[in-house]
């Protein structure tokens, strides 16, 4: 039984850290990923298959000057998690391949614009290392610490690349066309044994998009902060509330600044539920609680992950 145990709380982990990448599928600003930071024993690896729908007003690219938009968009995700030891501590290396689809319609300015289109979206990898609380950890080293849960601190570095399907003469496209990275720190607080607090600070940093349909469009930075309270209740299963909020990411596109701040706030729901003790799958939700400019959706998202090892 113990043995078991200890592999529903693998899965569990793996399953938070992959999410990390699966979240802002949809925008990369709207990540919403409790226990993106919660470790897991030296030489975890996992496999992953995901899916993520929004309807709303929601991009594939969310950097597009279209307004009024109406979209049903789709996410699958083929993901790999490994987890290895880095200067002595905790980290994990990610990495993601989105295949999207769906259907957008809005405005150009006063021009009416709809598209539908599929393909292979930008590919995405992250590390993310401990820095307190969670040195490299063997399975006897997880399980103490699942007993006795401590303050942890962890950062990261994603890396979005240029790969996507891109068509130059189209305003409206699955991938981005620009490199993108975001560097981010964790801090996870055990208020008791089951309940833990979280607090996530990040930051979006683009390059610039040359072949814009319109000229070249560039973006400032966007600043994003996310809260969990996270319920454990047995390995492998919990559940948490989140919210994040983001500010930032003014355009200039053809060298025309816009005026599309975004000052956005989003709610959501995780669960996490252990299936045969190799297994789990991830459920979650999130909608806009404020939206001042920029992307006003709802999401779904149910995640399958498979314990390699």
């Amino acid at each position: 039984m113990c043995t078991r145990n200890l592999t529903l709380s693998f899965i569990s982990t793996a399953l938070a850290c992959v999410l990390f990448c699966l979240w802002p599928v949809t925008g990369a600003t709207q990540d919403l990923t409790p226990r993106a930071y919660w470790p897991s024993p030296e030489g975890t690896k996992v496999l992953v298959l995901g899916y993520s729908r929004a309807e709303g007003d929601v991009l594939f690219d969310p950097s597009i000057p279209l307004y009024g938009v109406d979209s049903k968009l789709n996410v699958a995700v083929l993901g790999y998690l490994r987890t290895l030891s880095l200067w002595g501590r905790t980290a994990n290396l990610i990495v993601e391949l989105p295949y999207q689809w769906g259907t957008t319609q809005g405005l150009v300015g006063p021009t009416a614009a709809r598209r539908s289109y599929d393909g292979i979206g930008d590919l995405g990898v992250t590390l993310s290392v401990n820095l307190v609380g969670a040195p490299s950890l063997s399975v006897e080293d997880f399980q103490a610490l699942r007993a006795d849960p401590r303050h942890l601190l962890g950062a990261s570095l994603k890396i979005i690349a240029p790969t996507g399907k891109y068509d130059t003469g189209r305003l409206l496209n699955i991938g981005a066309n620009r490199w993108a990275a975001k560097a981010e720190v964790g801090y996870m607080i055990p208020i008791r044994k089951k309940l833990i607090f979280e607090t996530i600070l990040g930051a979006w940093f683009f390059g610039d998009d040359d072949s814009f349909v319109t000229g070249r469009k560039e973006q400032n930075p966007i600043v994003a902060a996310q809260l969990h309270l996270v319920r454990r209740f047995s390995p492998g299963f919990w559940a948490s509330l989140d919210a994040n909020y983001f500010e930032g990411g003014r355009q200039t596109i053809g060298g025309n600044v816009l005026g599309d701040v975004q000052r956005n706030a989003r709610l959501g729901a995780t669960l996490s539920v252990p299936i045969r003790g190799r297994h789990s799958i991830k459920i979650g939700y999130a909608a806009g609680m404020v939206t001042r400019f920029g992307t006003d959706f709802n999401q779904f998202l149910i995640t399958y992950q498979a314990l390699l090892n």
